[in-house]
């Protein structure tokens, strides 16, 4: 128990200084770039004295070093700041906007996993054959596809053509979730099928390094069938790169959803951040960056939670 509590001590504490260090370099990034966010709001019209005037309200005529830690200060009671040209708290602008990013993640995730990890062990249990090279021609053209390029074709497809589902948007304002979830199978499609070819050749691999171990070949002798030995025991084995994968590109999809939102004209969190670094607008760009570092903590701290369900070995070690 006490070593178990030792290394979640551990992790949280390496999560707080990663988080630290993302905020320092968040921050910094920011306001060492080109442009005034009050220049922005103001517009061409406003005289310096007008700039100088707003520049104070929002605390940015401060020493950068002042501003850091008053906006960490900020950060630690879960306060975000205000956005400059929203008026509002980032926390709700970030809210408001997470449902459309959270689905189309989520969902784009399942359709790679159910894709890529049945495909990487057809290909794995057929090494060199015609299905496992047509697997890995399929992956190799999947990862080299531009997601705005698959997204305009199943547009194009699916939308224009046949007219079975939205060509973009989310619904309207009172839409229930399955149509929400309607709107979000072509956005999560495209995402799905590029992201299945990273998990496919991981699975492939993984898979590969197991079916040459001793207890394989034992199970095997002992007269288990072929599909048991795959499941309980190839796979179940080489589930953890695996798992690390899958669990990278759910944080990837959080993070870089930007070009599928803007194809589909979802209003998410990536339409958001490229409407803030356009207008300069501070704080919520430092707070979506935070939090989707957040978020990539989370699901790095629950892949190694996980680890020692799949492998119990791990949790005897530690």
């Amino acid at each position: 128990m006490r070593a178990a509590l030792k290394v979640l001590a551990s992790r949280l504490l390496g999560g707080c200084v990663v988080l630290l260090i993302v905020a320092v370099m968040v921050f910094s990034l920011v306001h060492l770039a080109s442009g005034d966010p009050i220049a922005v709001l103001l517009g061409d019209q406003a005289t310096a004295a007008d700039i100088a005037q707003v520049r104070a309200q929002y605390g940015l005529d401060r020493p950068l070093a002042t501003q850091f830690f008053l906006w960490m200060g900020q950060v630690v009671q879960g306060n975000l700041g205000m956005s400059i040209f929203m008026q509002q708290p980032v926390a709700e602008v970030l809210w408001s906007r997470a449902e459309p990013t959270l689905m189309l993640a989520t969902l784009s995730v399942l359709i790679a996993t159910l894709i890529g990890v049945p495909c990487g062990v057809l290909a794995a249990v057929w090494r060199g054959s015609r299905t496992d090279q047509a697997l890995s021609a399929v992956a190799m053209c999947a990862a080299s596809v531009p997601s705005f390029w698959m997204g305009l074709i199943l547009i194009r497809i699916f939308a224009v053509q046949l007219g079975w589902l939205p060509a973009s948007g989310y619904g309207p304002p009172d839409a229930g979730l399955l149509e929400k979830l309607r709107h979000m199978i072509l956005p999560s499609a495209v995402l799905g099928i590029l992201n299945s070819a990273l998990i496919i050749r991981f699975t492939r691999a993984s898979m590969l390094d197991t079916l040459g171990e001793d207890y394989v070949r034992t199970a095997r002798a002992k007269g288990l069938s072929e599909p048991a030995v795959i499941v309980r025991h190839v796979l179940r084995n080489a589930l953890i790169p695996i798992v690390t994968v899958i669990g990278l590109t759910m944080a990837l999809m959080i993070g870089g959803t930007v070009v599928t939102e803007t194809v589909f004209n979802l209003p998410g969190v990536g339409g958001l951040v490229v409407r803030a670094v356009l207008r300069r607008d501070y704080p919520v760009i430092q707070g979506t960056l935070l939090v989707v570092a957040f978020i990539y903590v989370l699901i790095n701290f629950m892949i190694d939670f996980l680890y020692t369900v799949i492998d119990p070995r791990i949790r005897e070690a530690r």
